[in-house]
């Protein structure tokens, strides 16, 4: 069971160095598409 469990952290703390690495890594694309959103002016107040 001692070795069970050690497989099971080992493999979760390799899946969040891995998630972590992709995360670190990617390359997210900007947006293409102009956005444009009129603010009321009560929003202000």
């Amino acid at each position: 069971m001692k070795i069970i469990s050690r497989l099971i952290l080992l493999l979760i703390i390799a899946v969040i160095v891995g998630g972590a690495t992709f995360l670190v890594t990617w390359d997210i694309p900007s947006p293409t598409t102009q956005m444009e959103e009129t603010i009321p002016n009560s929003r202000f107040n």
